[in-house]
Parts: C-alpha cells; sequence; structure tokens
C-alpha cells in the first residue's frame, strides 16, 4: 500500500475517536502503557512456540529460512553462543562503504525493515506523527514542552505530543535507560557485544502504535499490521535475541525483576534497583547509574 493510500486509510478512523475529549483518550492510553510495561517486565517462563513463529516470519521478510533456534538462560549465558558475530559499530562501517565487499549481514537487513515498518505505521496515523517529525510550537517552532498530561492537555499541547512524550519516550526512558542498557553495560564489560534485539524490552514503538491504533487515531494496512503484529507478539513472549544466519539465540525472560519509580518524572517512569534483575541461571548483574 502507497504512502497516499495509508493516509486516506487513515483518514476513514472512527470519527468517534477524533472527537472524543483528550482526557479520556489520555486516560485509555495509560492503561494500554501499563500492559506493555507488564510485558515489558514479566519474569513469566517464555512462550517459545510464539517467539520461534514470530522470529521465523521475521526472518522472512529478511528472505531468509527459518533458523535453528539455541534457547539460553541469560544474556551472559548468550555471550559465548555469539562471538564474532557483527557489532553496531561493524553495521556502521559496511554502511558508509560505498562499496561494499560482501552481502548485509542479518542483522542489518533487520534493522532496516524494522525502520521501514515504523515510516509505514507512521504514515497510518491520522494526525502528524511526532516519531516521524517532531512537534513544534507556534512562530517560535521550539518543541513542545514535557508537562504533566492533564496539565499539558490543558495548556494546549497537542494530544499527539503528549501521546508520543508519553507512551513512546516514557516507555523507551524506562526500558532502554532503565533496563536494558545499563545490563548491556554490565554484560558487556567495557568490550563490545554484537547487535541483539531486546524482546520483551523492545515494547516501546510497539506499544505507541499500538496505543494509537486501538484508540483509533491510526489504520494500518494488512502487511503493516501483520507485520507490527510480528513485533508485537515477539516483545510478549520472550528476552534479548541475537540473530545469526542459521542460528538464533533467544534469551528466556528473567526469573526477578525489581524496579524503583525514577523521581521527578512526569510519565511514571521507572528503572531497574542495582541488583534489580535476576535470570533463571541466576546471573545477576550490578547495574550502575
Amino acid at each position: 500500500m502507497s504512502a497516499p493510500a495509508r493516509r486516506d486509510a487513515a483518514a476513514k478512523t472512527p470519527q468517534a475517536a477524533v472527537h472524543s475529549d483528550p482526557h479520556d483518550l489520555w486516560q485509555q492510553a495509560t492503561r494500554i502503557r501499563q500492559e506493555w510495561l507488564d510485558h515489558a517486565l514479566s519474569t513469566q517462563p517464555a512462550d517459545r512456540a510464539t517467539a520461534e513463529r514470530s522470529l521465523t516470519a521475521l526472518y522472512a521478510r529478511t528472505a531468509r529460512p527459518r533458523p535453528r533456534f539455541v534457547w539460553v538462560e541469560s544474556p551472559a549465558a548468550a555471550r559465548p553462543l555469539v562471538t564474532g558475530w557483527p557489532t553496531l559499530d561493524q553495521l556502521y562501517e559496511q554502511v558508509r562503504d560505498p562499496r561494499p565487499r560482501r552481502t548485509p549481514p542479518l542483522a542489518s537487513d533487520l534493522a532496516m525493515i524494522a525502520s521501514r515498518l515504523r515510516g509505514a505505521l507512521g504514515a497510518g496515523v491520522t494526525h502528524p506523527d511526532p516519531e516521524l517529525s517532531p512537534g513544534r510550537t507556534g512562530r517560535t517552532r521550539q518543541p513542545w514542552p514535557e508537562l504533566a498530561p492533564s496539565r499539558a492537555l490543558d495548556s494546549g499541547v497537542p494530544l499527539a505530543v503528549v501521546l508520543h512524550q508519553g507512551i513512546r519516550t516514557a516507555l523507551h526512558r524506562s526500558l532502554a535507560h532503565g533496563f536494558y542498557l545499563p545490563v548491556r553495560a554490565a554484560l558487556a564489560g567495557g568490550a563490545a557485544v554484537p547487535v541483539c534485539w531486546y524482546g520483551q524490552q523492545d515494547a516501546s514503538w510497539i506499544a505507541y502504535y499500538d496505543v494509537l491504533r486501538r484508540l483509533g487515531l491510526a489504520g494500518y494496512g494488512p502487511d503493516e499490521t501483520e507485520h507490527v503484529d510480528a513485533w508485537a507478539d515477539l516483545a510478549r513472549s520472550c528476552g534479548w535475541w541475537w540473530p545469526g544466519e542459521d542460528v538464533c539465540v533467544v534469551v528466556d525472560r528473567p526469573r526477578e525483576v525489581r524496579t524503583e519509580p525514577v523521581v521527578a518524572t512526569v510519565h511514571d517512569q521507572i528503572r531497574l534497583l542495582p541488583r534489580g534483575v535476576c535470570y533463571r541461571d541466576g546471573w545477576q548483574p550490578l547495574l550502575s547509574r
């Protein structure tokens, strides 16, 4: 579906959603955000069948066959299995190379299809999507302030901006800065770690477009829906994963997660306690702040 067609489909979004009280829509959005935060912090055993089905679908979108899956109980247990796989710096080097000497690795292709998906989802939003074009105020063109949601809406901050700040940005801060980045730093120990995705902690962008869809503020085409649903099912079913050409290493969800609120934030952000995550094999990294 072309971008204009997606916009036309989005324009047919139920008018009841468009004309609802922004405060009511925000309350609905916070409940959906909590659903996704619960998935992101879940300590239930992985749903391996769903995770493998979703990963196989993502591999297929890069023209790769179903890989062999190797399940491990912690990122630390995955580390020796992915030695020599491409790091982020190596992927950047290949992207910058005007004459790449080899076929892009799977991780590069996965990043590309995820980026294209987010662009396609943004095209289906009924308002200008701040994910693609950050909102600006009036004549000054300054970024909208980040205020408590009710105050923001009462002050004239568009609902679209409040949703982006309170769902996409807030979950990213909680799950990236508050969870996987400190865990990854502890895993790395100063060395480079091969590129991976974070499963349940990748929920921020998925939750954002799910909120827009469920509030009637976006309409996605069949292919975009099928694609984002694969990422959503993955985020609901497993922990981190490293994609190799023939083997995909997947981490089970943690055994224990303990968090604390981040003070002075307006969107209920959280972060792990210094010993706040313990994996099923007992790996419990000490996290720096």
